[in-house]
């Protein structure tokens, strides 16, 4: 018989946030996954427990490396768990790899619910949440982070993004551009933690604040684009995309015209004036 992997949430701020179960898979599975060992120990060392399996190292650089082992043991019959610094694993951390691996193999595969940064910030913002979208962490070089964001300009869903404080400002400056100095978001810092703060309002406002020193983990909700909100204009990198993976160009503005609600002879016009 084939083993488990369990992939755990961790708590993203506050320890008092793991679950029983949490502590249970850390005390009694045969591996621990970690993507941060030492982190793993300040966390079961504040939990009060030690690991009695053997502790790993699954990080990054080392995921493509270390995955067949870990599936090797699962095959095995051992039970894996993996845990991330913060949040739920393969949530813009690693695991995915493995539980697409271990899924291939017919390794049974569930979870350990935990906090989700994600849905906390959601939560907190006070931006509608009946329907939503998660980015995680935008491209770092500016040409290529404009381009995405002119993409999710008409996105009428509140989307979530995550972002290190040292790149806030420029990230909320881009997004002004692309998306209009006064659209609603709200900057989410050390969610849960000692100096947890959320700083709500249009983004000009917003800005204003990054742009002196921010701390700490940041989660950004920006709220959708409204009808009135949406220049056909801002949608032609949204439809040069489409057009990019082989869709034909009226094809590609029905599409993205629906979701952003314009109407597609103003997006195909708009389409046409960019390309001269």
């Amino acid at each position: 018989m084939t083993g488990l992997l369990l992939l755990a949430g961790t708590p993203i701020g506050d320890p008092q946030d793991a679950s029983p179960r949490l502590v249970r898979a850390l005390t009694e599975s045969d591996v621990v996954a970690a993507e941060d060992t030492r982190r793993l120990s300040r966390l079961t060392s504040a939990l009060g427990v030690q690991p009695t399996g053997r502790v790993l190292s699954y990080h990054e650089h080392n995921e493509s490396r270390r995955t067949p082992e870990l599936l090797e043991l699962l095959v095995g019959g051992a039970t894996v768990v993996v845990v991330t610094d913060a949040g739920m694993p393969s949530v813009s951390d690693p695991g995915y790899r493995l539980v697409v691996a271990a899924v291939g193999a017919g390794v049974r595969v569930s979870a350990v619910p935990g906090p989700s940064a994600v849905l906390t910030a959601l939560a907190v913002s006070g931006l509608p949440v009946d329907r939503f979208c998660f980015e995680g962490f935008l491209p770092r070089k500016a040409g290529e982070r404009a381009r995405a964001l002119a993409a999710l300009a008409g996105e009428r869903r509140t989307t979530v993004f995550f972002e290190a404080p040292h790149r806030l400002a420029a990230t909320l400056a881009a997004m002004a551009e692309a998306f209009g100095e006064d659209r609603e978001v709200a900057v989410c810092r050390e969610l849960t933690k000692t100096y947890e703060q959320v700083v709500r309002g249009p983004l000009h406002e917003v800005l204003e604040w990054a742009s002196g020193e921010v701390r700490g983990e940041v989660t950004v909700v920006v709220a959708g684009a409204g009808e009135s909100d949406v220049d056909p204009a801002s949608l032609v990198a949204a439809v040069q995309a489409l057009c990019d993976t082989g869709m034909r160009l009226k094809e590609a503005v029905s599409e993205v015209a629906g979701d952003a609600g314009v109407h597609k002879r103003e997006l195909y016009e708009a389409v046409l004036a960019s390309r001269g």
